[in-house]
């Protein structure tokens, strides 16, 4: 790797990318340790660019992962000024089956699968998609069994769709914000309000729809 550019906040981007995707995989640091052949600290070095990531390292944490070198470096040559040349267009997004939400922030417990998803439908932020259940928001004309990408960030306008957490439980709703209350909103008219103090702990935005993955 060529030494013209900030290693050190090359290593940087790249360390958020480990973490990322070792939370979404729900491993621990010594659960990644213990697949790359590491002690538990060299992973905390790694995810807080302590130590510089040799090559074949790097491939043996990706495949560890369950991702790819590219996705553990996404962001890290634009981070320095470079450009990664990349013929591959898609990036590879969790589908997530069950959420809890801890001090650390989101944990996603229940990984089904990866998604490939064109790029142009990523701007910044973490993504993950869910996978729509019942019939409450057929109005949006989401189905039982689409894929929802969700872009993670804690605010929505009103009338936005949002993915909330209520519990450990991931529902998809319009959300509204009236005189202190949270409302949650369904498109199918047979569904009435959800309706919460603003104040309730178990409820939680945890992210804002962006695309609809029809399934056919």
């Amino acid at each position: 790797m060529s030494n013209n550019f900030n290693l050190d906040q090359f290593y940087s981007v790249v360390g958020d990318n480990i973490k990322k995707y070792r939370l979404v995989r729900n491993f621990s640091l010594q659960d990644l340790a213990e697949r790359v052949g590491v002690t538990k600290k060299t992973i905390h070095r790694y995810e807080n660019a302590e130590n510089k990531i040799k090559d074949d390292t790097l491939k043996i944490i990706a495949d560890s992962l369950n991702v790819t070198i590219t996705q553990l470096t996404e962001g890290a040559y634009e981070a320095v000024g470079m450009v990664q040349h990349d013929e591959s267009e898609n990036v590879s997004l969790p589908i997530v089956g069950r959420i809890s939400c801890g001090t650390g922030g989101l944990a996603f417990d229940d990984v089904e699968g990866y998604e490939q998803t064109p790029r142009s439908w990523i701007n910044g932020g973490q993504y993950f998609y869910l996978r729509a259940k019942g019939d409450s928001m057929t109005g949006a004309r989401i189905f039982e069994g689409d894929l929802l990408l969700i872009r993670s960030q804690e605010e929505v306008e009103d009338g936005e769709i949002a993915a909330v957490l209520i519990d450990d439980e991931a529902v998809l709703k319009k959300v509204y914000k009236q005189n202190g209350m949270l409302v949650l909103q369904s498109t199918n008219p047979n569904y009435s309000p959800i309706i919460f103090n603003g104040q309730n702990e178990n409820i939680r935005i945890i992210g804002k729809l962006i695309k609809i993955v029809i399934n056919l």
